[in-house]
C-alpha cells in the first residue's frame, strides 16, 4: 500500500484570470497544509490474461478516472519515446506536487504499463502526451465535474451517481469559460477565505483562450466568491465560481485527478 502526501497550498497567481474586476493576485504567500490520501491499488488493474497487446488501451471511464503522481517530475513526449513535449518537475509553479490526468495505458507484453498517456496541465488547452510509466505514482479516482456552461450549473458524480448539483457563475461573453475535458491538477487554500475566491480554489487544467498576457497564462479554476449575488450570471474572468459553502463541500470530494467536463 502506498501513500501519497499532497500539499494545499495557498492561492497566489492560480486564480488571477477569475475575478471579474481582479487585474492581479491579490494573495501574499501562505501557509502549507497537509493531507494523506491511501490506496491500495498502486496501478491500473491489468487484464485478467497473461499475455497483452502493446497498443495504447483507454483507461478513465463515466465512473473511475486515474491520477498520476510525478513524485520525481516527468518528460511528457509526443509519442512513446517521440519527441519531448514538456518537462515537470516534482512541483508546479505553486508548490503543489505535479500531478496528471491519467487516460491510457501501453502495456509490455507481460500486461506491465510502460508509458501512460496524460493530460498536461499546460497550453493549449487539452494537451496530452506520454510518460514513463516509472516516473508516475497512479490512483484511482471516482469523482467526476461536469460544468453546463449553458444553464451555469454544476454537477458532482461519485462512482457515477451525481451527489451535488449547484448553480454557478462562468466567464463574461469577453472572457468565457473555456469548454474541453480537463482534470483537477492543484487544490489551493487561500489567505484570506472571506477574499474574492471564497474559503479554496480547485485549479483545473485549463486556461483562458484571451487572457493570455495574464499571470501563469490566466489558469482556470472553480472557487468561492465574496460576491454572492454573481452566482448563475456570465461575470468571471473565466473561472467557475459557487457558493462558499457548496465549494467546501465540492472540495472535499473533488481530488486531485477528477476529471472536468465544460460543456454548452
Amino acid at each position: 500500500m502506498r501513500t501519497f502526501v499532497l500539499i494545499l497550498v495557498a492561492v497566489g497567481a492560480l486564480a488571477s484570470g477569475c475575478g471579474a474586476e481582479q487585474r492581479k493576485a491579490e494573495h501574499r504567500n501562505a501557509e502549507h497544509r497537509k493531507a494523506e490520501r491511501t490506496s491500495t491499488q498502486a496501478t491500473p488493474p491489468a487484464p485478467r490474461s497473461q499475455h497483452c497487446t502493446t497498443s495504447l488501451r483507454p483507461l478513465r471511464s463515466s465512473s473511475l478516472a486515474y491520477v498520476g503522481v510525478a513524485d520525481g517530475g516527468a518528460v511528457a513526449r509526443r509519442s512513446p519515446a517521440g519527441a519531448v513535449v514538456a518537462r515537470f518537475g516534482r512541483l508546479n509553479v505553486n508548490g503543489y506536487p505535479t500531478m496528471f490526468g491519467v487516460v491510457g495505458v501501453v502495456r509490455a507484453r507481460n500486461c506491465a504499463p510502460v508509458w501512460y498517456r496524460v493530460q498536461l496541465p499546460r497550453k493549449p488547452n487539452g494537451s496530452t502526451g506520454f510518460v514513463r510509466a516509472g516516473s508516475l505514482a497512479v490512483q484511482p479516482v471516482r469523482a467526476r465535474i461536469e460544468v453546463d456552461l449553458s444553464s451555469r450549473t454544476l454537477t458532482l458524480f461519485r462512482a457515477g451517481r451525481a451527489v451535488l448539483h449547484a448553480s454557478v457563475a462562468v466567464g463574461s461573453p469577453a472572457t468565457p469559460t473555456p469548454t474541453g475535458r480537463y482534470y483537477v491538477n492543484q487544490r489551493l487554500i487561500p489567505e484570506d477565505k472571506a477574499g474574492p475566491y471564497g474559503p479554496a480554489a480547485i485549479g483545473i487544467s485549463a486556461f483562458s483562450t484571451v487572457l493570455t498576457g495574464w499571470a501563469q497564462g490566466g489558469p482556470i479554476a472553480i472557487h468561492g466568491t465574496n460576491e454572492p449575488w454573481s452566482i448563475g450570471h456570465a461575470v468571471s474572468n473565466g473561472c467557475i465560481r459557487l457558493p462558499n459553502a457548496t465549494l467546501e463541500k465540492l472540495f472535499r470530494e473533488a481530488v486531485a485527478g477528477t476529471p472536468v467536463i465544460i460543456h454548452v
